[in-house]
């Protein structure tokens, strides 16, 4: 058995999600990324691809299940998986809503649970969540997406608390400015797609790779005294009031 951690990815087909698998790969982790479905069978980057619906228990227990009995441990769970829903909060479709939960939410629980006591025997382990700025600043027409990244980050803190006896830390990460096929930054308008540059202290679009730089920090040795955090990497979207007034002043 080689000395390079293991590690889970979920929602790792596509997105942030590959591009945080690619990274651990290239780090020389053991990476194994879990999705619904990936195209043409393989994962990014050489990782290995286990396919889960993250909202079954056994199909979760399965996956985790098999990757211990490949390599008897589990260093690192990263819960990237997740789903928007969009529109008013009074006409939301309820079980809309509760898959969001279901997704966003019971599933990184789920997860956990299924990799805590390997990582108790162990005595270490790192617990990355994803949140997202809307956890910290929600948008008009997003209230069940944000509700459900913010009970993320509660789940992330208290997760933090009761681990700490075992050395497992567990931390959250809130992207917000990075285009993806999920919030369609990309196919904006070019006037829509300025208005939400000039919330941004750093007036650009953020890239997967810098998501991917936090996530493999915190699950590194260096981020040891690290948990309970939930780190924003928007940047510094709202940091300032009117932040494109030292752009209008540069």
């Amino acid at each position: 058995m080689s000395d390079s951690r293991v590690v889970i990815v979920t929602g790792a087909a596509r997105g942030i999600g590959a591009v945080i698998a690619q990274r651990f790969v290239s780090d020389g982790a053991d990476v194994y990324a879990i999705d619904r479905a990936f195209p043409d069978g393989r994962a990014a980057g050489g990782a290995t691809p286990l396919i889960a619906d993250l909202t079954c228990t056994d199909e979760v227990t399965a996956a985790v299940d098999e990757i211990l009995r490949r390599r008897g441990r589990i260093d690192v769970l990263v819960n990237n998986a997740g789903l928007n829903l969009t529109g008013p909060l009074d006409e939301t479709d309820l079980e809309a809503a509760e898959r969001i939960f279901s997704v966003n939410v019971v599933a990184v629980l789920r997860m956990c649970q299924a990799v805590i006591p390997t990582m108790k025997t162990a005595h270490r382990g790192r617990i990355i969540n994803a949140a997202s700025f809307a956890a910290i600043n929600p948008a008009i027409g997003g209230g069940v997406y944000a509700a459900s990244k913010s009970a993320v980050v509660q789940l992330t803190r208290t997760l933090a608390g009761e681990l700490g006896p075992w050395d497992i830390t567990a931390n959250a990460y809130a992207p917000g400015m990075v285009p993806t096929a999920m919030n369609g930054f990309a196919d904006m308008s070019d006037e829509a797609q300025s208005a939400l540059l000039d919330t941004l202290t750093l007036r650009r679009w953020g890239r997967p790779e810098e998501v991917a730089d936090l996530v493999a920090y915190l699950a590194g040795d260096s981020a040891g005294y690290i948990t309970g955090a939930l780190i924003d990497v928007s940047g510094g979207k709202l940091a300032t009031q009117a932040p494109w007034r030292a752009y209008e002043q540069a």
